[in-house]
């Protein structure tokens, strides 16, 4: 398995865990999310995109309100990373 994969799986495994995650916990899974995506889209050249509406937005959003959001919009903040690390790991895999 790749690290991505290792990480895509690290996210929804904690997203099914959600309860037992400390906020601490959330925000970092949720950074290197972030740090992630942004350098797959480098790769990818998807950097340039800035929609009002982008997923890093959202995100980063969720990570500085880890202590605030309840255990479904945790949930789907970890599902919705990884989802967006799914779709740029398989673009990654077809210019390879």
């Amino acid at each position: 398995m790749s690290l991505t994969t290792d990480f895509i799986a690290e996210l929804i495994r904690a997203a099914n865990g959600v309860e037992e995650l400390t906020h601490y916990e959330v925000s970092r899974l949720l950074d290197r999310s972030i740090d992630t995506i942004r350098d797959m889209r480098r790769q990818t050249g998807v950097a340039g995109i800035h929609s009002a509406r982008d997923v890093l937005i959202d995100l980063r959003l969720s990570s500085e309100r880890a202590r605030d959001l309840s255990a479904e919009q945790v949930r789907d903040a970890l599902i919705d990373a990884a989802d967006v690390l799914r779709s740029l790991k398989i673009v990654l895999d077809r210019t390879e």
